[in-house]
């Protein structure tokens, strides 16, 4: 998955709401009614498209202002080794 979205083995109603994610990330003047119809085609409902783009404008927040702070990034070994305890039992 990490490594590649698109031809992860995901379902298609996740694989359409990361591709319009990346399009409002990367082309956000390109991103039209076409987009969202693609998405809706795909079983997506407009709630939970509208809950996927405030997590992605979140996350694009978070990591504009981290990038402008020069904050800190754990190394991906530091990752590897606390992601387990974050599946296990999220962010409490």
């Amino acid at each position: 998955m990490l490594a590649d979205w698109r031809t992860a083995a995901v379902s298609e109603p996740l694989r359409a709401t990361l591709g319009f994610l990346a399009r409002l990330t990367l082309e956000p003047d390109a991103l039209g009614a076409d987009d969202v119809a693609a998405v809706r085609a795909a079983g997506v409902s407009d709630d939970a498209l509208v809950d996927a783009v405030a997590v992605c404008a979140l996350f694009n927040t978070i990591d504009r202002i981290a990038d402008s702070l020069d904050f800190h990034v754990p190394p991906r070994e530091e990752a590897d080794r606390v992601a387990p305890r974050f599946f296990a039992a999220g962010y409490r």
